[in-house]
């Protein structure tokens, strides 16, 4: 009897206590790695190529000072390029693995894929309404259109600017098959496509990722890895729910962050968007004072 009294006391506190709190991965440790370097090596590129885009201004001089000179700026600039270079080549492998060698379905079409489909523009109509308030709140999967146009405007930028970046540092080589009207051209495309660039993150990415109500003021999911179950069926409850239905849920329950983690990455990410905000200031002010 004491025995069963005892198993029914642990039943009935095991009906009372609350459910612990469950994690979902979102993000590989190595696609958080790739991140970390792009938004680190971007910041970098923007510290040093705003100085040298708008040269005269006093901000931009005090800078140049402080480090030794506007040459010195420009190798941490080309630096920059390189290891941002490097990380790009790396995600283009991952890709061709996944899709060639591993021939993982649906990583250029379907709900998993970074590639627009037709969803996203309903999904984006649907935005418009619901913004209005004419319908509902779309709900999403696992990238929504705005997380699509972000990674493609990334892709579009790796390629033009750097391909403009690195035919000014290397003109000789590329003077021998490009005339010399495309070296100007290229001058010009890379300062304003790099100036776009710079305004789009720190503005128009900043607020879609960080801003938003959902995850304001600092979404540490690129940061952990992990989100909770509640953030989950929140943002992606399309795929929350299509990963239900496939029975694959529970293959992508992760751990709890631990606190001292979240804690040092609110900094990193505080610091980066402080950073990006500040340089966003000195742009503008460039065109005023």
């Amino acid at each position: 009897m004491p025995e069963l009294q005892e198993a029914e006391l642990r039943l009935a506190e095991a009906a009372v206590a609350p459910a612990k709190k469950r994690y979902f991965m979102r993000f590989t440790r190595h696609q958080r790695n790739l991140h970390a370097v792009l938004f680190t090596t971007f910041l970098g590129l923007a510290a040093t190529g705003l100085p040298l885009r708008f040269s005269e201004s006093i901000w931009a001089r005090t800078l140049a000072g402080a480090v030794g000179g506007f040459g010195a700026i420009l190798f941490f600039h080309k630096l920059c390029a390189l290891v941002l270079t490097l990380a790009f080549l790396v995600h283009l492998r991952d890709i061709l693995i996944r899709a060639f060698v591993n021939h993982e379905k649906g990583i250029f079409w379907g709900p998993t894929s970074m590639v627009a489909n037709w969803k996203d523009v309903k999904d984006l109509w649907g935005h418009f309404r619901w913004f209005l308030g004419l319908g509902p709140k779309p709900k999403f999967e696992r990238y929504a259109y705005w997380e699509k146009f972000d990674y493609w405007a990334v892709f579009w930028g790796m390629v033009v600017i750097g391909f403009s970046g690195y035919a000014m540092w290397f003109a000789p080589f590329f003077a021998r098959f490009l005339p010399g009207w495309a070296l100007n051209a290229a001058l010009v495309i890379h300062s304003e496509e790099g100036l776009l660039a710079v305004l789009f993150i720190f503005s128009i990415h900043f607020v879609n990722t960080h801003l938003r109500p959902d995850s304001f003021p600092m979404d540490m999911v690129v940061f952990t890895g992990v989100e909770s179950e509640e953030e989950f069926k929140k943002k992606r409850s399309t795929e929350y729910a299509r990963l239900a239905a496939e029975g694959k849920l529970e293959a992508r329950l992760g751990e709890a962050p631990p606190s001292w983690y979240v804690k040092a990455s609110r900094i990193v990410g505080f610091t980066a968007v402080a950073i990006g905000l500040t340089l966003l200031v000195l742009t503008l002010s460039a065109y005023f004072i």
